[in-house]
């Protein structure tokens, strides 16, 4: 059973994704701010992380930051769920080594298989940042 370790300050959108995720067969560590989120994955990283942006103490851009930092904690895949939409925000979530990024509100449905398709790649020991985050540098024609 795969852990995901989820960091978001508002309860009902914790206990929403909470939900959705143990359904799915996950089993989900939640915190309220992004201090204790950072604590906890370096102790016990876990096999996804899915951070709010704007968080009390630490926001998700600077956990996620820290995760990449760590040598135990770099390869932790990384969703970006936050209400933050512009392209500057994206930008900026990806930029901070996010694999992913939800904007708020989001369906579930979608939410659940952007989750499982990130967690797919891991096992299937592909790099798990999207296709859309890493830009295909190579020439036309595979020249």
């Amino acid at each position: 059973m795969a852990t995901v370790l989820l960091a978001e300050d508002d309860a009902d959108i914790r206990f929403l994704v909470t939900l959705k995720l143990t359904q799915a067969g996950y089993q989900v560590r939640g915190f309220g701010d992004g201090i204790s989120a950072a604590a906890d994955a370096r102790d016990h990283p876990p096999d996804l992380a899915i951070l709010d942006t704007m968080m009390p103490g630490m926001s998700g851009l600077e956990v996620c930051r820290e995760l990449r930092r760590e040598p135990a904690t770099a390869k932790i895949p990384v969703i970006i769920l936050t209400a933050l939409a512009h392209e500057a925000d994206i930008k900026a979530g990806l930029a901070a080594g996010a694999d992913e990024y939800i904007v708020k509100p989001f369906s579930t449905s979608d939410f659940s298989a952007r989750v499982d398709t990130v967690v797919a790649r891991v096992r299937a020991g592909a790099a798990a940042r999207s296709d859309f985050a890493q830009p295909n540098l190579a020439p036309p024609g595979g020249g």
